[in-house]
């Protein structure tokens, strides 16, 4: 399965927020989200709608350095959200986000928090991504059943495979598990009768840096789900069948899904 293209992305952006929308029509923005501690619904759709609008100024304006993302979680004040004014603002916000990618292109240079990823393209996926997951909390509060695309899913695992390869994620320091070691090698498998279905990731980290690939082979720990339930797995949500079946080594699986998901506690 190839990944998805920039314009599938732009898509996935507006049709992602327009499917949450319509999670929680009718429902008190107030009930909490059990998958984000802290927050209301409410305050969710904040958290993202101001998500759009920070990579939006990010590609709007070319920026070559990081944008402040500090209002992302000072969520504080949306306790008390009314759905008819919060919901048209989260579009909003969505449609400036790819109007912004739209007049950039995918090519342009723009700041990244991955080095080497530097352009539009990169945050066409992760402000998918990013709706997908916020999705999956959102009918989690409102009591709503997620499905998510196929292909949606596994380009959503392609990217966390990349997370896992940039320093933060397996670089030793104090107080940090050492994630590098001897015959240290995981294989995510995507089962099921849904598009997607058959996709395999094998994620080496016997040698100085941790390398992934797609292809089903044998490994120190397996784990297997369809395809959007592995994807929430790994983010630390609930899925719908109580998690993926694992074989083998699962305090490694655990170990490199912590180190991987650095990026979510920061």
């Amino acid at each position: 399965m190839t990944p998805l293209s920039f314009d599938r992305l732009r898509a996935e952006i507006l049709t992602q927020t327009d499917l949450l929308r319509s999670h929680v029509e009718g429902v008190d923005l107030r009930v909490p989200v059990p998958s984000c501690p802290g927050w209301n619904l409410g305050q969710l759709l904040r958290h993202l709608g101001w998500a759009h609008r920070w990579a939006e100024t990010i590609v709007r304006t070319r920026s070559p350095e990081a944008v402040s993302h500090a209002r992302l979680d000072d969520v504080a004040g949306y306790t008390d959200e009314d759905v008819a004014v919060v919901g048209p603002w989260l579009a909003e916000g969505a449609e400036l986000l790819v109007a912004a990618l739209r007049d950039a292109g995918p090519g342009a240079a723009v700041w990244t928090p991955v080095p080497g990823e530097d352009s539009p393209a990169f945050w066409a996926r992760r402000m998918t991504h990013e709706t997908v997951v916020h999705r999956a909390d959102a009918a989690l509060a409102a009591g709503v059943g997620f499905t998510v695309d196929g292909d949606v899913a596994v380009d959503g695992l392609d990217e966390w495979m990349s997370f896992g390869s940039v320093p933060e994620a397996f670089a030793p320091g104090p107080g940090v598990p050492a994630l590098l070691g001897p015959g240290r090698t995981l294989s995510f498998r995507a089962t099921g009768a849904a598009p997607g279905a058959g996709a395999c990731w094998r994620v080496d980290l016997t040698g100085d840096v941790p390398l992934w690939s797609r292809g089903r082979e044998e490994a120190a720990v397996v784990a297997s789900a369809p395809p959007a339930d592995l994807v929430l797995f790994l983010y630390g949500r609930p899925t719908t069948d109580g998690g993926p079946e694992v074989t083998g080594d699962g305090a490694l699986l655990e170990l490199w899904r912590e180190r991987t998901g650095f990026w979510l506690r920061e």
